[in-house]
């Protein structure tokens, strides 16, 4: 089975890596191709900017695109220009696979005050991010309306890892503080993300059109930053004042689909996955 990685990041290089093991031949499109390891064959592409060419024997897409930066503008090239690109070159090349597994984010609900959120809750986010993911998971269902093709949306929660340490860094560092009111972050590690675009691209069953990606566990900010100083063994975070600004989030989104399918967590909760991050174990991606 030929994979096709559009995209072929951190996350899409440990997912390809991953096909890769299983014996499927992966190839993988990025403006820097030489940095992917020799298991993915690379191919140069600016989804962003052109067309890319994809060969005929495509059975699964992964469309694993990121932003360059927290704007509308850079969200709109990488997430809506990028996936048309890819579309087009589907159509272009008469090209049909099998799947296209397009990675969303948990950004397309809105804040529901600590409520839980699944594959059925409306989306109907209030920031720019959440809206150009429904536009373009919109977009993926469109476009294969009608043809063989098995479109999915896999909504990750925020994704930390190998390299992907913010959180860390700000509580050994002293800038993290704990929101005054609780607030519920849905994550998901990254070796675990990977495994799902894997597991949901390649299970016999087929898929629904939409996945929530998280772990077991919708975890309070204030717990998890006080879990990483008694880790590191530094004191705690201080608490924000009552009238401070909490940020985004405060939903709590459930997994419940995707285990119906026979998924299983490397790291179900954030205190494995931290653990491991801390302990040095995983490998970041170039």
């Amino acid at each position: 089975m030929t994979v096709l990685i559009a995209g072929c990041g951190d996350l899409g290089t440990e997912a390809g890596l991953r096909f890769a093991g299983l014996g499927h031949d992966v190839i993988g499109l990025r403006r820097s191709p030489e940095k992917l390891p020799t298991e993915i064959r690379g191919m140069q592409a600016d989804l962003a900017r052109g067309v890319p060419v994809i060969p005929a024997d495509v059975n699964i897409v992964v469309v694993a695109v990121a932003a360059d930066s927290s704007t509308e503008e850079a969200y709109r090239a990488a997430y809506i220009d990028g996936l048309r690109n890819v579309l087009d070159a589907l159509d272009r090349d008469s090209v049909e696979p099998e799947r296209i597994l397009f990675v969303s984010s948990t950004a397309v609900y809105k804040d529901s005050d600590g409520a839980v959120v699944d594959e059925t809750t409306p989306t109907e986010p209030t920031r720019f991010s959440g809206k150009v993911l429904v536009e373009a998971e919109n977009m993926l269902f469109a476009r294969t309306q009608g043809t063989n093709i098995q479109p999915i949306s896999l909504r990750l929660g925020g994704i930390y890892g190998p390299g992907r340490t913010r959180l860390i860094d700000q509580v050994r560092s002293g800038q993290a503080v704990i929101p005054a009111r609780p607030r519920h972050t849905n994550r998901v590690h990254r070796d675990d993300a990977a495994a799902m675009i894997v597991h949901l691209t390649t299970m016999d069953q087929d898929p629904d059109p939409v996945y929530v990606g998280v772990d077991d566990h919708a975890a309070e900010m204030g717990d998890v930053m006080r879990f990483l100083a008694l880790e590191m063994g530094i004191p705690e975070p201080p608490t924000a004042s009552e009238d401070a600004h909490a940020g985004p989030g405060d939903k709590r989104c459930s997994n419940k689909r995707l285990r119906g399918t026979g998924f299983e967590f490397a790291f179900p909760t954030y205190m494995e996955g931290y653990r491991a991050v801390l302990a040095g174990r995983g490998v970041r991606h170039p």
